[in-house]
């Protein structure tokens, strides 16, 4: 029956700003109003909604101003480098600094790794990929460096 997420919406005080920023990562607008628009996240399979509002200072929880990307292995490793380019920063996200980012997230039995940036108004956005799922031993938190050089 379910197939996937289609939709996540988040809160902007400014619509516009917002879209540009969503389409310099790639998203690609499907539908825009006054104070609503929709970006193809994966044309067809996924998209966001961004709906313009006073709301946005809501003060930040992952389970309400959070969604995360899924890249690729290799893109992750690239992910830093490609958002200073684009002019984002990424943010210390779990006790990590963004030199250590990215980071291996030990949500046992899985292993993914994530960088972590906010968008224009402060809701968290991450980059996430698979490393391995179902993983045998527990692991703490570390870098995707530690993650490779633990593997050899």
């Amino acid at each position: 029956m379910i197939k996937g997420l289609y939709e996540a919406h988040l809160p902007v005080s400014n619509l516009s700003n917002s879209i540009d920023f969503y389409k310099n990562l790639g998203l690609e607008v499907a539908y825009q109003s006054e104070k609503l628009a929709f970006l193809w996240i994966e044309k067809g399979s996924s998209w966001l909604g961004l709906w313009e509002t006073d709301k946005v200072k809501t003060p930040y929880h992952p389970s309400l101003r959070h969604i995360a990307f899924k890249v690729d292995l290799e893109d992750i490793k690239q992910a830093k480098e490609w958002l200073e380019q684009k002019g984002i920063s990424v943010r210390t996200s779990f006790g990590f600094p963004p030199e250590k980012q990215p980071l291996v997230l030990p949500n046992n039995p899985q292993a993914h790794a994530a960088i972590y940036f906010d968008d224009p108004d402060g809701n968290s956005i991450e980059l996430i990929t698979p490393l391995r799922l179902d993983v045998e031993e527990d692991f703490e938190m570390m870098t995707l460096e530690e993650w490779f050089n633990k593997k050899k």
